[in-house]
């Protein structure tokens, strides 16, 4: 049983954003629930494929070519989610949407296998003051760390800005190894609910799993004095759109 089901009241009355219904996202939604959170907001855009199959834990056979969301709805519903307690956002995470999407939950939990979108959840979570979980998982490698709504560190402390897109291997071109996203997932769910129940420990530490050596590190995360994000002299006090964009590389 889990240990969370001791303070039921508590996580009834918090709320949950996760980024992103694939394989970080699916564990990740899949536990907030059956720990007992109030609402949990599943924000995605896309269709199951048969590629996902192997990762994204609420999706099966049947499913293939059904939107993602009405398909992770009813697969938690089935394992006893409130029809009440969850809330779809048919769209990606977008500078248009971003700053009221984090600002009408407790926590955002950021499962979204692009940098830009990365960026903008951390950044939308600064301005609007609340606390996120980042996660991110390729071939044996994963990670997930949990920001303060007032960062000190934050994610550009330790990534500073969205990389050349040559220099972003996604899922497709690197693969990725299923219980590698699905513990990445636990350890995300794990890490917002030990917030939501007012844990302060969370913050600060990067836990990164190594696949093949079967090894979890925690490392601290300090701040960055000049990070235009948290930092003492900030400089993004906004979402612009052109922030999101992945410079090119030079030839």
């Amino acid at each position: 049983m889990s240990t969370f089901r001791s303070e039921p009241q508590a996580l009834l009355g918090k709320s949950a954003l996760v980024v992103g219904v694939g394989g970080l996202g699916c564990p990740a939604a899949l536990a907030l629930v059956r720990a007992g959170v109030g609402r949990v907001v599943l924000c995605d855009d896309d269709t199951v494929e048969l590629t996902n199959l192997h990762r994204q834990i609420l999706f099966g056979e049947l499913d293939i070519g059904a939107d993602k969301l009405e398909a992770a709805r009813n697969t938690l519903a089935r394992r006893g989610a409130r029809p009440e307690g969850l809330s779809l956002v048919r769209s990606r995470l977008l500078p248009q949407n971003a700053r009221s999407l984090v600002a009408s939950v407790d926590i955002v939990v950021e499962g979204a296998d692009n940098f830009a979108t990365k960026f903008l959840c951390a950044d939308a979570c600064r301005l609007a003051e609340r606390p996120v979980v980042h996660g991110a998982g390729i071939r044996w490698q994963a990670t997930a760390w949990a920001v303060s709504a007032h960062g000190l560190p934050c994610y550009r402390c330790l990534f500073e800005d969205v990389p050349a897109a040559a220099a972003q291997p996604n899922c497709a071109e690197a693969g990725v190894i299923a219980p590698v996203v699905g513990l990445c997932g636990a350890l995300m769910a794990d890490l917002a609910l030990r917030i939501l129940t007012n844990d302060s420990s969370a913050f600060g530490t990067l836990l990164s799993y190594d696949g093949k050596a079967d090894r979890l590190r925690a490392v601290e995360v300090r701040p960055r004095q000049s990070c235009p994000l948290c930092g003492p002299e900030r400089t993004i006090c906004d979402i612009d759109e052109s922030r999101y964009t992945a410079p090119s590389c030079a030839a």
